[in-house]
């Protein structure tokens, strides 16, 4: 029996904030019922986006919308608040958030108060003072950004395809992909092969044609599937026509013009930044404890260290790793440790209000997967390592496994098969981006933006660039 009604905020419906509030409606289902527990789940998107599938998304093998599990239906005895949490004062348990209605109401930020804080805001992309960045370069960590990459690499191969000017169809068939771990390869990997059986469709594009390059700072890709996964994965790429650039740095994107540490320049006018994430900047308008690197100082148990009824995990967390054998070493900030970490912590919510003991965290890390394209991949799992097939096959079957609700297993299964038995999806759909311009035009007003801004150099108010 819980003691005494409990509000229990959670900020954030990512892996970690969408599995411990299921978590909890399992746990305390007799207490919701009663009244006595109160789950709010405060989040900028009503959805989950499971971000293993983005680069699937991207390469038309899955539907977006099964890529993303809605949180009203799975957790239906949660309140969800669709907003942004801005500051958290956990000395008052008070958090102050906005909504998509606090400027039309015009009364200024909400404050919400609780008794249990659960942290789970996740990441956001790792970015740096580069030149043209801001203005030129997409990311590749939501489900958005994955399908207006997708329909921009397919434009791209429609203007190299229409235009007479040389220069135009080099920089438009040209794509820069900054970052060598799992998001920057597998979307590359993917892409490409996407990319290549769609120009079979293009009486004057060819795959030799297009120029892939992927750019890493460091000396090696892909580390979490160890050193000799990586360099077979670098052969592979570069067996595609690839070309893998390591030990180099991108240090300007400015006027569609790619220029690397190595002297080398590229025009382009595709630049995927994939260089890493950091903490949500929420962290930083807290009361709660950080280290160096802006995550949250936690226990083994997840709770947040010098904090009573805080609790934290996943990207925003910074968990010691008690399987390790060297002292002072956290857990990897991934999917893995976030499913688990938000099962424990939702038991040991339940646990702390029913003043039983607490749960430790402990995971031993088991192995990666990653995707290259269709049919290619690697793997190295519980000590074995495997290529090709194989290791695609086995990053289906898990990620198939691991995506939340049977629903969508099925829906992605069912996906998988049919793609398998009838040809790629081929089709931009880059009016999404902008579906009001065409009747804006038909009403007399203006495209959404200027045709002749460097940053919208297409005229074509459906295009995506």
């Amino acid at each position: 029996m819980v003691k005494e009604r409990a509000r229990i905020l959670v900020v954030g419906g990512g892996y970690v904030g969408m599995y411990t509030a299921l978590r909890l409606q399992r746990k305390l289902k007799q207490e919701l019922g009663r009244g006595e527990v109160e789950i709010t789940v405060v989040t900028p998107d009503p959805y989950m986006t499971y971000q293993p599938f983005l680069p699937e998304a991207a390469a038309g093998a899955i539907s977006p919308r099964h890529v993303v599990v809605p949180l009203r239906r799975v957790l239906d005895r949660c309140r969800v608040v669709i907003g942004e949490v801005t500051s958290i004062d956990h000395a008052k348990r008070t958090a102050t958030l906005t909504t998509l209605a606090t400027e039309e109401e015009g009364a200024g930020p909400e404050q919400l108060t609780y008794d249990e804080l659960v942290l789970a805001p996740g990441s956001i992309s790792r970015t740096l003072p580069i030149p043209g960045l801001a203005e030129h370069a997409i990311g590749f960590k939501s489900v958005e950004e994955a399908i207006g990459l997708r329909n921009h690499v397919i434009e791209q191969m429609d203007i190299a395809s229409s235009t007479r000017d040389p220069a135009i169809r080099d920089a438009a068939l040209t794509f820069v992909f900054v970052g060598g771990g799992f998001a920057g390869v597998e979307a590359l990997g993917e892409l490409e092969d996407m990319a290549r059986y769609a120009a079979r469709y293009y009486h004057n594009v060819r795959p030799e044609d297009m120029k892939w390059i992927l750019v890493e700072a460091s000396d090696r890709i892909l580390p979490e599937v160890g050193a000799e996964m990586g360099r077979y994965t670098v052969t592979e790429l570069r067996r595609r026509n690839i070309d893998v650039r390591l030990e180099t740095r991108l240090e300007s994107c400015a006027d569609r013009v790619a220029v690397l540490s190595d002297g080398a320049r590229f025009p382009t006018r595709t630049v995927v930044w994939t260089a890493g994430v950091k903490p949500h900047p929420i962290l930083a308008a807290t009361d709660l404890p950080l280290n160096e690197r802006g995550r949250l100082k936690c226990t083994p148990q997840l709770t947040i260290d010098g904090a009573t009824h805080a609790w934290a995990a996943g990207d925003a967390a910074a968990v010691p790793d008690v399987t390790a054998e060297e002292p002072g070493k956290e857990t990897a900030p991934n999917a893995q440790h976030a499913v688990r970490q938000a099962r424990v912590l939702g038991d040991n919510i339940a646990h702390a209000l029913r003043g039983e003991q607490l749960e430790t965290y402990a995971h031993k890390y088991v192995g990666s997967v990653a995707s290259l394209g269709l049919h290619k991949g690697v793997a190295h799992v519980y000590g074995r390592k495997l290529k090709g097939y194989p290791a695609w096959f086995m990053h289906r079957v898990y990620h198939l496994s691991r995506v939340p609700t049977f629903n969508r297993k099925a829906r992605v299964l069912a996906e998988w098969t049919l793609s398998g038995l009838f040809k790629r999806e081929i089709v931009s759909l880059g009016s999404l981006e902008h579906p009001r311009a065409e009747f804006e035009l038909a009403a007399g007003g203006k495209p959404p933006t200027d045709p002749n801004s460097d940053r919208n150099p297409n005229p074509n108010p459906k295009g995506s660039s």
